[in-house]
């Protein structure tokens, strides 16, 4: 019979075959502290990222309040054209709420920074979501065209929810700067999630239910979203301290300039690429083919948050730009060498995947140089840059679909990437010479 003993952690057993004695020594197998046990992976940067407490919590809410950033806009133009007969009367409504969001956001963020991010977000948020509904029920009920604008101007209150997020993550991760690369990977890939998810949520709404149903729910989403991220108190960064005075983060002005060139190159794009489906007798595509430069971007946004940067953010940029400018002239090259859309769509893909390493690493910047206890106002600034380049590339582009040719006008985007490598090159040649002179 066999007779197993177990001195120790060891496990030995002995046995008879035939008329001989066989001991086998199973302890190096079966001993848990064995070398051959499989040993686990290392968490990834994203695993790592989301283990530290809290931050589930509020990206979760912070998501669900951005989402109806790409929702609003598409909502509005299909809502007061549907209503009202006028796409033009649409356009300037929206313009409106665009301009006014670019000059109260920078003020909303100072307040956010003085006085805390629960503090200020609920109320701005509860302002814009009722901004909302007041420009439905208007819509609705044949309110005279100038409380259109009103109701839409009042959206503006709508807090950076995606800079506050970035704060926290520069709070928490004030001294990892490899995890805090990490997290602006993540909040740029989901920046082009919300605003590739957006505006197809809007239609299917919108054509689905009835006109009003994008803004209803974008309403809604934005409110409980805000609502969630600002419960979430623990991660929130401390209000700043100290005598209040000049605000204006001045170390940011030149990479706010090569924002707003940045900000041209996807206002731009979106114009020309429409006005491109439309000559070709696809514009109902158009949306599905700017939907690939968005994923072409997320896509490399999570993939460069993955690497390790080699380096620091003010020498990574001029290579980013310069991948920007160059990859912005396929979408030129594959409208005129093809004159087909289905070739311009890979172009996009590929044409998509400069843009989140670019901001990724351009946002770092910003928080590297923003002063202490005013990032939100920073990245508010940003937005505002941003929001100024899609206006002037939007007019840019749609003067030269008109004007040229809708394959010709590709050359407004590449132009405005090589515009922002321009801009960042003689701000980096400058500021040696600057220096010297202080």
């Amino acid at each position: 019979m066999p007779k197993p003993t177990q001195p120790g952690p060891r496990e030995i057993l002995h046995t008879v075959t035939a008329d001989s004695l066989v001991t086998v020594d199973f302890g190096s197998r079966f001993d848990g502290r064995s070398r051959s046990r499989p040993r686990r992976r290392p968490p990834g940067p994203y695993r790592r990222l989301f283990a530290l407490p809290g931050t589930r919590a509020f990206t979760a809410g912070n998501l669900l309040a951005r989402l109806p950033m790409g929702m609003f806009s598409v909502s509005a133009v299909v809502m007061i054209a549907g209503s009202r007969g006028s796409y033009a009367l649409a356009g300037a409504v929206t313009a409106t709420g665009l301009a006014a969001t670019g000059l109260a956001g920078p003020w909303i963020a100072r307040l956010v920074d003085r006085y805390g991010q629960a503090r200020v977000a609920v109320p701005a948020t509860v302002t814009a979501a009722l901004g909302s509904l007041a420009l439905l029920l208007c819509v609705r009920y044949g309110a005279p065209d100038w409380t259109l604008f009103a109701a839409y101007a009042a959206t503006a209150t709508t807090p950076n929810l995606g800079g506050m997020s970035r704060a926290r993550w520069a709070h928490l991760l004030r001294d990892d700067p490899g995890a805090l690369h990490t997290a602006n990977s993540f909040e740029q890939a989901a920046d082009e999630l919300c605003f590739m998810l957006g505006p197809v949520l809007a239609s299917f709404l919108t054509g689905t239910f009835f006109p009003e149903a994008g803004t209803l729910v974008g309403a809604v989403l934005l409110l409980t979203g805000a609502l969630l991220f600002a419960a979430q108190r623990a991660t929130e960064p401390p209000p700043r301290t100290g005598p209040a005075g000049a605000r204006t983060p001045l170390r940011i002005g030149p990479l706010l300039v090569c924002f707003v060139a940045t900000g041209a190159v996807f206002g731009s794009m979106e114009v020309v690429t429409i006005a491109y489906a439309d000559a070709q007798g696809h514009r109902s595509a158009a949306g599905a083919v700017l939907a690939l430069q968005a994923a072409g971007s997320c896509a490399a946004g999570l993939l460069y948050g993955a690497l390790r940067p080699a380096g620091a953010a003010e020498r990574r940029l001029p290579v980013c730009l310069l991948s920007m400018a160059a990859l912005m002239s396929l979408p030129l090259l594959g409208a005129r060498a093809f004159d087909s859309l289905w070739a311009l769509a890979p172009a996009l893909l590929v044409a998509g995947m400069a843009t989140a390493p670019t901001m990724v690493t351009a946002m770092t910047l910003v928080q590297d140089r923003t002063p202490e206890g005013r990032l939100n106002e920073g990245m508010s600034l940003v937005v505002t840059a941003l929001l100024t380049g899609i206006a002037c590339g939007s007019a840019l582009g749609g003067w030269a679909a008109d004007h040229v040719s809708p394959t010709a006008a590709f050359v407004t985007p590449a132009a405005a990437a090589v515009a922002a490598l321009a801009v960042n090159t003689a701000s980096r040649i400058a500021s040696p010479n600057s220096r010297r002179t202080h």
